[in-house]
């Protein structure tokens, strides 16, 4: 360039506002340094905050898994659906109950069956049942004792009834059974049924707790409670009722009970 240019050049800068010094190549070399000190310290910030927020999302995750377990072992305890557990037992006897009900409504079980003898003795009568492999309380009445049948089920009573006539030959029995709230009364004798009796026929010779039992205004239970003289087959072995028998009967020839005469 020639010296004309740069005195024109001169001239122009002259023309400009003067905004100090010119930066040496020292002084550039330190503000960059100050630039680059300064871009390390906000990283390390940034660093810093994404590092504590990984921390606080990693505590937020470990409290939901917490709580998630929590839940997840609470609905072990309660069940699926939430609902506590119900007790087995009480389930089982309600469910029971229900069914015992649901199948007297229907009549294919009996709500009540007695066999009403002359009988003096319920203790006999006991041990007749034993013997016969019946299931039976035997209740004290001076009218005649009475078996409070046990097997309730499809034709059990009759089962019964037929079998402790067949054993015990020539005892005669009234068999009295309510299905489905419909009362039923039959005479057995040498195990065939015979004679039928309206109800009201029956408990006008029978003792007061026929009826009330057949009805279901009284239970065994309540009938022990207030004194009256039971006695329970199943606590009766074949040797203790034939003991009894034995000492209520006058045996025949042989020592049948079949061809004795019971007092």
């Amino acid at each position: 360039m020639s010296a004309d240019g740069n005195e024109d050049k001169d001239r122009k800068d002259d023309g400009l506002p003067d905004f100090g010094h010119h930066l040496s190549d020292e002084e550039i070399e330190r503000a960059l340094a100050g630039f680059e000190a300064e871009f390390g310290e906000g990283r390390d910030r940034t660093d810093r905050n994404t590092d504590d927020d990984s921390k606080e999302d990693s505590r937020f995750e470990s409290d939901m898994d917490s709580e998630s377990g929590t839940e997840a072992e609470a609905g072990d305890e309660t069940g699926p659906t939430g609902e506590q557990p119900m007790e087995q037992n009480g389930n089982l006897d309600g469910v029971a109950d229900f069914d015992q009900e649901l199948e007297g409504l229907i009549g294919n079980r009996a709500k009540a069956a007695v066999m009403v003898t002359r009988l003096a003795s319920a203790e006999l009568l006991a041990a007749f049942c034993q013997i016969s492999d019946i299931s039976a309380w035997c209740i004290q009445a001076r009218e005649g004792a009475v078996a409070v049948l046990r097997n309730l089920d499809g034709d059990g009573p009759e089962a019964a009834i037929r079998d402790l006539t067949t054993v015990v030959s020539g005892l005669s029995a009234i068999l009295a059974v309510n299905r489905a709230d419909k009362l039923e009364s039959t005479l057995w004798i040498n195990g065939q049924s015979g004679q039928t009796f309206a109800p009201p026929m029956l408990f006008a010779s029978t003792a007061d707790f026929v009826e009330d039992l057949m009805i279901g205004t009284t239970t065994v239970d309540r009938l022990r409670e207030e004194g009256a003289t039971i006695f329970d087959s199943g606590e009766y072995n074949r040797e203790k009722a034939m003991g009894i028998i034995a000492a209520h009967t006058r045996f025949g020839a042989g020592g049948s009970a079949r061809k004795g005469r019971v007092e």
